[in-house]
């Protein structure tokens, strides 16, 4: 299994999601291009609200019921994430594994890419007996105050 993971390219550009969805077979409409592109311009995380809310203000026509169809399609196939919130979900246009910072004070997701030393791994392999092939880490905080702390030190 971690072989036929290791042979799927990470999508990491908005040319690697539509060549995800041309190799999986599914359809590159019109909408669902507007949707790629729309992510990969905007580089947040966005509810399908916003999404629809956004294309319709650049005036692609796009329905609601045609974002969430195309959302959860996008989703399901691994070609865009899906992150699930108590106020409903988000959508972002990264789809390897990484990790995520949430700012508290802004309600912002922020992406990022952590390595944790191999030791740390093995000591959890050994704790729980399952081989670690991918993970995913999310930090929750607040803004950091601005650099006046930082003279303070100096």
């Amino acid at each position: 299994m971690q072989k036929e993971a290791a042979a799927v390219k990470p999508i990491r550009s908005l040319e690697d999601a539509l060549n995800r969805c041309q190799a999986l077979g599914m359809r590159v409409s019109r909408q669902r291009r507007f949707i790629l592109e729309l992510l990969w311009q905007a580089k947040e995380h966005l509810s399908a609200r916003e999404i629809y809310d956004r294309l319709n203000h650049q005036g692609k026509d796009i329905g609601h019921t045609s974002v969430y169809q195309n959302l959860e399609a996008l989703s399901v196939q691994g070609i865009i994430e899906c992150i699930e919130r108590a106020d409903g979900r988000l959508y972002g246009n990264i789809s390897d594994a990484h990790s995520h910072v949430n700012c508290l004070d802004t309600n912002q997701i922020l992406d990022i890419y952590v390595e944790l030393p191999e030791t740390l791994l093995k000591e959890i392999e050994q704790q729980t007996g399952v081989r670690i092939s991918e993970y995913c880490i999310n930090f929750y905080g607040y803004k950091l105050p601005e650099s006046g702390s930082q003279a303070e030190n100096g």
